[in-house]
């Protein structure tokens, strides 16, 4: 029997439910608006005070060039930025890890 891909949604899900029982973490997931920015991170947020935006793949997937840009000009910015294949990928992006 073959196994079924991991969703997204799956990973995205089980990140919040990490990052949310951690002290000084306020964690939102952004949804796609006429308002919005396209390739703007998945996940958004603030660690200690300090804003975060983090992306969120499956394994094996990768960033889009449009994603790349958006992360690096968040990181120019100075928020925390990375790309998160589980939860323990976003608690480290976070300096959170276990």
């Amino acid at each position: 029997m073959k196994r079924q891909p991991v969703l997204e949604k799956s990973i995205v899900v089980s990140i919040v439910k990490a990052l949310r029982v951690q002290p000084g973490v306020v964690v939102r997931k952004r949804h796609g608006t006429a308002m919005g920015v396209a390739g703007d991170p998945d996940l958004y947020g603030t660690v200690g005070g300090r804003h975060f935006e983090i992306e969120v793949k499956r394994p094996g997937s990768q960033l889009t060039e449009l994603q790349v840009q958006r992360l690096r000009e968040w990181s120019q910015a100075g928020a925390l930025t990375g790309v998160a294949h589980t939860a323990e990928d976003a608690l480290r992006i976070l300096g959170l890890e276990a």
